[in-house]
């Protein structure tokens, strides 16, 4: 077990390596993005990270991390800022070196609980989980939206006819008003980066917004992380920007979002942050200004449009690939007629975490009913408030007479 977050580091090559045989890794196993998040969150003296060698080459991992609160528990490396937590097995040794990694985290647990989130369908921890040696449950986790590795022109034949009829008519708006996507260069990740968080910054002032993508600490997470993945192949920036057909214009990431989309000519408009692994190409971060949606530009197609180019290039679509929305479940990503994943929540104890697991399930529990509740409360305070529909010739409600 790795515990030196400087051995940690130096586990590099090693990781990649690994990274590169395990067909299920998403890019929240890449260990640019796990060592990066370990010096931004990571607590001194907790880094857990279980390692599996066969005749010295390193054959599974597990990025872990131990929390006390509210109970002693291993989670991953990767925290709530990853979508998807998994382990890595190498896909020619997967079954001994599951068991060897699955005997390892429970010796690294001791007393404490495993509690592994987001974990994709199919992933190598279930392997894990499968080869378990003591009491485990399995419950569900965050919904992930994912689209088939189409090119975009085959993802909107798959939607009904007027849909589709409205999304080519706002691919037609985006290319009349000349709205261009382009890759950033690894040199310029950083100022691209600071450019993104500034418009997400922007774009959801005045709403409620992941407080986290807020603070320096992810700032600097994010720099560190992206930088090293695009090195690798493993995440693209691109920025948008719409072409200067006027005079010189002010900072885009400006106090004010009010104007039309005109105002911000010759400007970044949006950055968009992609995630790859063979497997997937995840949609995991944007910024874009408010005044493009002000100029009805379509800022959901035009980052698809982006995505879908990203998820077939270099013949990921020949291997079953997908492209992924990630976790949330808003209603604009279902115009897309997108499948709905739903990651699964692994959690593992030995005979003495028992009562940990016993913890964990009934706090589970609690939350999902109060989830349930505020839903059905949140419906009801809808149907209080939306006027009766209106009668199609007059105008008055259904209900009303002469």
């Amino acid at each position: 077990m790795c515990r030196d977050p400087a051995a940690f580091a130096a586990l590099a090559p090693e990781w990649a390596a690994l990274f590169a045989r395990c067909r299920t890794a998403t890019p929240f196993q890449h260990h640019a993005w796990l060592h990066s998040w370990w010096r931004s969150y990571g607590r001194p003296g907790r880094l857990r990270v279980v390692l599996v060698r066969e005749a010295g080459r390193l054959v599974a991992a597990a990025p872990l991390t131990l929390v006390h609160r509210p109970w002693p528990t291993l989670v991953p490396l990767g925290g709530p800022l990853s979508d998807h937590a998994d382990v890595l097995l190498d896909d020619a040794r997967a079954e001994p070196a599951a068991r060897a990694l699955a005997a390892g985290i429970a010796a690294a647990g001791r007393g404490a609980l495993v509690d592994l989130r987001e974990v994709r369908p199919g992933a190598a921890a279930e392997r894990v989980y499968a080869l378990w040696p003591g009491p485990r449950r399995r419950l569900a986790d965050a919904p992930c939206l994912e689209l088939p590795a189409l090119a975009l022109e085959d993802l909107v034949a798959r939607l009904a006819r007027p849909r589709a009829q409205r999304v080519r008519a706002k691919l037609r708006k985006l290319d009349a008003l000349g709205v261009h996507g382009r890759e950033v260069p690894v040199d310029e990740v950083p100022r691209a980066l600071r450019t993104l968080l500034a418009l997400h910054r922007l774009q959801w002032q005045d709403r409620k917004v992941t407080g986290e993508h807020l603070r320096p600490r992810f700032a600097a997470h994010l720099e560190r992380a992206v930088v090293a993945m695009v090195r690798s192949g493993h995440a693209v920036v691109t920025e948008f920007r719409l072409p200067d057909r006027t005079s010189p214009t002010t900072d885009p990431t400006g106090p004010t979002a009010s104007g039309d989309a005109r105002d911000i000519a010759g400007t970044t408009v949006a950055v968009d942050l992609t995630l790859l692994a063979p497997g997937l190409t995840g949609a995991y971060l944007y910024g874009a200004h408010p005044r493009l949606r002000a100029g009805k530009v379509d800022v959901a197609t035009m980052l698809l449009r982006s995505g879908a180019r990203l998820a077939t290039r270099d013949g990921a679509a020949a291997r079953g690939g997908v492209l992924s929305l990630l976790r949330g479940d808003e209603p604009y990503k279902h115009h897309w007629k997108p499948a709905v994943v739903t990651n699964r929540r692994l959690l593992l104890a030995r005979r003495r975490a028992l009562p940990l697991l016993v913890l964990a399930l009934g706090d589970a529990g609690a939350r999902d009913l109060l989830r349930r509740a505020r839903h059905v409360r949140r419906a009801r305070t809808a149907a209080r408030t939306t006027p009766p529909p209106s009668d199609p010739v007059g105008g008055a409600h259904a209900c009303g007479g002469p």
